[in-house]
C-alpha cells in the first residue's frame, strides 16, 4: 500500500474565492481520528456537488476534502470497536464540511461515525445508496413509524431523478406502495416506472405557490425539494397523513399555513441523516440489505473513476445526473 495517495482539496483566498485542485497526500496531512480507512468506493451527492462548485456554503472549515460519505476497509484502529479488515461505512457526521471527507484514498475519523457494512452489501452497492439513498431509507423508516402503509393510499416522491428521489421510489415499491414520482424531467418517465412508479407527475404542479389546503391526493410523501414543493405536498396530504423532509433542493423556506396540520391532522416528520443515532443508522442499512431491489439498484447507479469527480460535482448541480454515481478509487 503507497504511503501517499490521491486527494481533492477546496481552498479558498483571502478574498474567499475558492478553488479546487486534486494533491498528494500522506496519512499524515489528515485530521485527527482514531481509525484510518483504506476508502475503495464514494459518490457524489448533491451537497458533495455544493462544496466543491461553492454555490453554497457547504464547506466549513479551510481548506476541505470534500465527501460525505465512504466505504472502506480498516487499515489501522486504536478504537476498540474496529480491527484493520474490518468493512465499513461513513455517512455524515460533518465529513467533507468540517472533517477531511471521502475525496481521498484514505481518511481518518473517529470510529464512533463508522458502522459495520452488511455482508451482503458491496463496497460499491453501499456507494449506490450512499447518503442519498441512506436517507431515503430513513424517510420510509419514519413513514412507517408514522403508520403510513400501502393500504393507507399512495406515497408522492419530489426531485423523483435525484438519489433521495430514485432510491425511495425503488425501496417504497418493494414494500408495496402506490407510488407518485414528481419530476422536472418528464422524459424520465420510462425510467421512473421501471423503478416501481406508478404515476409520475411535473414538478410544475407543486412547485409554484398554491392554496393553504388542496385536493387530498397521497397519504405520504419523501420530499428531498422544500419551499414550494413541501408546501403543496403538505396540502394534498390525505387526513392523518405524514411528509418526511429531508432536502431543499428548491430552497430552504417553507411558504405555508397550519392549515393542513390543524383541519387535517397532517404530521412533518423531519428526517436528519448527518448527526442520526448509530442504532438508527445500522437499523437504516439493515433494510437497505432487505429491502432495496439489487438489480434495480444497478440501473439506477453509474460508476466513474476518482478523476471525474470534479466535472460530476458540476453535473449534478445542473440537474444533468440521473439516479446515483458510484466514485470506483480503483479506477
Amino acid at each position: 500500500m503507497s504511503d501517499t495517495f490521491k486527494a481533492i482539496l477546496v481552498s479558498r483566498d483571502e478574498d474567499k474565492k475558492q478553488s479546487v485542485a486534486v494533491e498528494t497526500l500522506s496519512v499524515d496531512d489528515l485530521m485527527e481520528g482514531d481509525v484510518v480507512v483504506n476508502v475503495e468506493a464514494t459518490t457524489v451527492n448533491y451537497k458533495d456537488g455544493l462544496a466543491i462548485t461553492g454555490r453554497s456554503p457547504v464547506v466549513r472549515r479551510w481548506p476541505m476534502i470534500p465527501g460525505i460519505d465512504f466505504a472502506g476497509t480498516v487499515e489501522s484502529s486504536e478504537h476498540p470497536d474496529w480491527k484493520p479488515g474490518d468493512k465499513v461505512i461513513l455517512n455524515g457526521w460533518g465529513t467533507g464540511e468540517t472533517h477531511y471527507g471521502a475525496y481521498a484514498g484514505k481518511s481518518r475519523v473517529n470510529g464512533d461515525w463508522l458502522i459495520a457494512r452488511p455482508e451482503s452489501v458491496s463496497a460499491h452497492d453501499a456507494m449506490a445508496v450512499g447518503t442519498a439513498g441512506y436517507t431515503a431509507m430513513l424517510s420510509v423508516l419514519a413513514l412507517e413509524r408514522h403508520g403510513i402503509t400501502p393500504e393507507r393510499g399512495p406515497v408522492a416522491v419530489t426531485g423523483a431523478n435525484g438519489g433521495v428521489g430514485s432510491v425511495a421510489i425503488s425501496i417504497l415499491a418493494k414494500l408495496g406502495h402506490h407510488v407518485i414520482a414528481s419530476t422536472g424531467r418528464m422524459s424520465e418517465e420510462p425510467f421512473l416506472r421501471d423503478l416501481g412508479a406508478s404515476e409520475v407527475i411535473d414538478r410544475a404542479e407543486l412547485s409554484e405557490p398554491g392554496r393553504p389546503l388542496g385536493k387530498e391526493r397521497w397519504a405520504g410523501a419523501v420530499d428531498s425539494v422544500g419551499s414550494h414543493t413541501l408546501a403543496n405536498l403538505l396540502a394534498q396530504t390525505t387526513y392523518g397523513g405524514a411528509v418526511a423532509a429531508c432536502g431543499l433542493a428548491q430552497g430552504f423556506d417553507l411558504p405555508a399555513t397550519v392549515m393542513p396540520f390543524i383541519l387535517r391532522g397532517v404530521s412533518l416528520l423531519g428526517i436528519d441523516s448527518v448527526m442520526a443515532p448509530k442504532a438508527l443508522r445500522e437499523e437504516a442499512w439493515a433494510r437497505i440489505a432487505t429491502d432495496l431491489d439489487a438489480a434495480k439498484l444497478a440501473r439506477l447507479s453509474t460508476t466513474i473513476g476518482f478523476d471525474d469527480i470534479i466535472d460530476t460535482a458540476h453535473a449534478i448541480l445542473d440537474g444533468k445526473v440521473r439516479g446515483r454515481v458510484v466514485i470506483d478509487m480503483a479506477k
